[in-house]
C-alpha cells in the first residue's frame, strides 16, 4: 500500500511533519512519500492518504482544503488522515484551560469530515523562525502582544508525530480498513 503524504505549508514548519510522517510511514513498512499539494495532482498510484495543512486563525491554509475538494471522488473510496500545524509555545491549556490543541482543530475539519471517510485528525505545535517571517507577520511580532502570539522557537514534539504515524502504518495493515474509526486522535 502506498501512501501519499499531501500538506500546504506557509514557511516549512508543516513540510516538516509531512517529511517526518513519510519517513515513519516508510520506515513501518508502509511506502510513502511526502508531496506538496499544488504538486499532488496524479493520485492514481497511492492507496492512503494522510493530507496536513499549517492553521492560521482557525482555518487550514486554502491549498489543502481545494486538494481535497479537487480530490474528493477519489478520496471518499480510501483511507483518509487529517493533521494541521499550528498552535505555538509550550502551555497544553490557555488561561481558560482549555486544550490548545483542541481549540486549535481547523473549523474545516468537521467539514471535510462529512465529505470524505477521515479516520482520524489531529493537531500539532508549530515552529516560528522570525527571519522566515513575511513582513505583517514581523509587525505583529513587533507589537506589546505580538511575541506571545508569535513565540520564537520550535514546539513541534516529534515522538508525538512519530507515534501518530506509527498508529496509521498499524491501521493501514490492520483489520477493518474500510470502516472509519469513530473519534478522533487527539492526545490524552
Amino acid at each position: 500500500m502506498t501512501v501519499l503524504v499531501a500538506y500546504a505549508s506557509k514557511h516549512g514548519a508543516t513540510l516538516e511533519i509531512a517529511d517526518r510522517i513519510a519517513a515513519t510511514l516508510t520506515a513501518a513498512g508502509q511506502p510513502a512519500e511526502a508531496r506538496p499539494t499544488e504538486n499532488a495532482t496524479d493520485l492514481a498510484g497511492y492507496d492512503a492518504f494522510v493530507i496536513g495543512a499549517a492553521a492560521y486563525y482557525g482555518h487550514w491554509l486554502k491549498p489543502a482544503t481545494e486538494f481535497i475538494r479537487a480530490h474528493k471522488a477519489l478520496l471518499v473510496d480510501r483511507p483518509v488522515w487529517l493533521f494541521s500545524s499550528g498552535p505555538l509555545g509550550t502551555e497544553t491549556t490557555d488561561a481558560q484551560g482549555h486544550d490548545v490543541q483542541e481549540a486549535a482543530l481547523p473549523k474545516e475539519f468537521g467539514e471535510l469530515r462529512d465529505e470524505i471517510a477521515v479516520r482520524g485528525d489531529r493537531v500539532f505545535f508549530g515552529a516560528v523562525d522570525p527571519d522566515g517571517l513575511t513582513l505583517p507577520e514581523r509587525t505583529v511580532r513587533r507589537m506589546p502582544a505580538g511575541r506571545a502570539l508569535l513565540p520564537e522557537g520550535d514546539f513541534r514534539d516529534w515522538e508525538d508525530i512519530d507515534a501518530w504515524a506509527e498508529t496509521i502504518a498499524r491501521e493501514l495493515t490492520g483489520p477493518g480498513l474500510g470502516t472509519p474509526e469513530l473519534g478522533r486522535h487527539l492526545p490524552t
